[in-house]
C-alpha cells in the first residue's frame, strides 16, 4: 500500500502573503525585497508563467513579467505558518520528518485504522490545511520515500498524485535522469556520455558500469532508486549537521568595522539557535564572497565544544582578520559545525565561556518573554544598510 506521503506547500511564502492580500490572487506575486541584489525567494504559479523562479535576480524576473507585484518577505510570519501546518501532519501520524519550513514526508501506515486509506488521509490533510490555514499544499502518495515526493511535485499546484506500488517502476522509468535525487548537471553530463538519458536506461546500466562512471556509494544508490527500492523509513529526529547565518549587502562593504558588527549579529543568531537545539559546536566556520564573485571558506575547531555568542564571534573575527582587509565584501556568513548535545563534551566542565554562558542565560531569558527584539548587543544598534538575500535570512526548519 502507498503509505508514504510527502506533502509540499505550494509557492508557501507567496501563499502566505496572500492571506494579509486576498487583491493580489490571479495575479504575478513574488517573494522579494525591491533592490538591485534582491532574489525572488518564492513565486506565484501565474508568476512562473513567465518563466520567473525561485532564486532567480529580481533585476531579471521584472524583465521577463514587468507587471510583477513584489511583497517584501517576512520570515517570522512564515516560521509561524510553517508551525501550524507541521502540528496539523502530527494530528494524523507522530511519523513527521520535516525536509523543511514547508515540506514533510508522512509514513501514515499506522493511521488507516483510525482515518481510511492513505488516499483518504491526503484528501483530509489538505482539507485540514486549507481550513486551518487557509494555504493549499499538493501531496504525493507511494510506497517510498523517494517516489513519494517526486509525486507530490507532479501534483503541483493544490492536488493529489497517488502511485501505487504495482506501479512504481513504470512511473519511475517515464523520467528524465535529472529526476533522480544527486544527479545535478555534472552528473546528468557525465551519465548522458554513456547514454543514460532516463530513468529507464540507469536502471538497466551494469551496476559496474555505474560504478566507473559516478563511483561505489552514489552508484549503488542511484541503481536502486532507479529500480524502485528505497528502504529509508521517515526519521522522526532530525539531528542538525550545521547551523548558521549568511547576509549578503545591497552595496559591496569595505569598512572593516561595518563586517565585525554584521559578523556579531550572524554569531548572535547562531548562538542562540545552537541554544535553542540544545546543541554545541567544535568549529566554526565563517563564508564570504567577494565584489569578484569568489567565495572563500575558513573554519577553527575549538579546544572544546561551545554554543557561547562570544566565543563564536571572536572566533569568526579572528578567522576574518586571516583573510586580510580592503576587498569589497559582497556576502558574509558564520556557521557552527560539529554539532553535539550540550554538555557531552567533558573538555566544557572547565570551560573559559562560562562567563559567556551566564550572559547568554540571561539575554535567552528575556529574549523568551519578550521576543527576538528583547535586548541585544549595544553596537548592533548602530545602522547597518540593507541585507537583500531574504534566502539568507532563513534559518532551516
Amino acid at each position: 500500500m502507498a503509505s508514504m506521503l510527502h506533502v509540499d506547500m505550494d509557492s508557501f511564502f507567496v501563499s502566505v502573503e496572500l492571506l494579509d492580500y486576498p487583491e493580489l490572487r490571479g495575479k504575478p506575486v513574488v517573494s522579494a525585497h525591491d533592490t538591485t541584489r534582491s532574489v525572488v525567494s518564492s513565486a506565484s504559479y501565474e508568476a512562473r508563467r513567465f518563466g520567473v523562479r525561485s532564486a532567480m535576480p529580481v533585476a531579471r524576473a521584472k524583465q521577463l513579467c514587468p507587471e510583477l507585484v513584489l511583497i517584501p518577505p517576512s520570515f517570522e510570519k512564515y516560521r509561524r505558518a510553517s508551525k501550524q501546518v507541521m502540528a496539523i501532519f502530527h494530528e494524523f501520524t507522530p511519523l513527521v520528518e520535516p525536509l523543511s519550513i514547508d515540506e514533510a514526508f508522512l509514513d501514515v501506515s499506522g493511521s488507516l485504522k483510525l482515518f481510511g486509506t492513505p488516499a483518504d488521509i491526503a484528501r483530509a490533510l489538505r482539507e485540514r490545511i486549507r481550513e486551518q490555514t487557509g494555504l493549499p499544499a499538493s501531496v504525493g502518495l507511494a510506497a517510498t520515500k523517494f517516489v513519494a515526493k517526486l509525486a507530490s511535485q507532479r501534483a503541483k499546484p493544490d492536488g493529489i498524485l497517488e502511485i501505487p506500488p504495482a506501479r512504481t517502476v513504470e512511473f519511475l522509468h517515464t523520467l528524465p535522469v535529472e529526476a533522480m535525487w544527486g544527479v545535478g548537471q555534472a552528473t546528468a553530463r557525465t551519465l548522458k556520455s554513456r547514454a543514460i538519458h532516463s530513468v529507464a536506461d540507469l536502471a538497466r546500466e551494469p551496476l559496474p558500469a555505474l560504478t566507473r562512471l559516478v563511483g561505489t556509494s552514489s552508484a549503488q544508490r542511484l541503481h536502486a532508486l532507479a529500480n524502485g527500492r528505497d528502504a529509508r523509513a521517515v526519521e522522526t529526529t532530525r539531528v542538525e549537521k550545521s547551523i548558521g547565518h549568511e547576509e549578503t549587502f545591497a552595496r559591496d562593504v569595505v569598512d572593516g568595522e561595518f563586517l565585525e558588527r554584521e559578523l556579531l549579529r550572524l554569531a548572535t543568531r547562531t548562538g542562540e539557535r545552537l541554544r535553542d537545539a540544545g546543541l554545541e559546536a567544535r568549529t566554526v566556520a565563517i563564508k564570504v564572497r567577494w565584489e569578484s564573485f569568489e567565495t572563500v571558506s575558513r573554519s577553527r575547531t575549538l579546544s572544546e565544544a561551545t554554543n557561547a555568542t562570544q566565543r563564536i564571534y571572536q572566533t569568526a573575527r579572528e578567522l576574518l582578520g586571516g583573510l586580510g582587509t580592503g576587498r569589497p565584501v559582497r556576502l558574509i556568513g558564520v556557521r557552527a559545525e560539529q554539532l553535539a548535545p550540550a554538555g557531552s563534551d567533558p573538555a566544557a566542565l572547565w570551560s573559559d565561556d562560562e562567563d559567556w554562558r551566564a550572559v547568554d542565560q540571561a539575554v535567552d531569558e528575556v529574549r523568551g518573554r519578550f521576543g527576538a527584539a528583547g535586548v541585544t548587543s549595544a553596537s548592533l544598534l548602530t545602522g547597518r544598510g540593507e541585507v537583500v538575500d531574504p534566502r539568507s535570512l532563513q534559518p532551516p526548519a
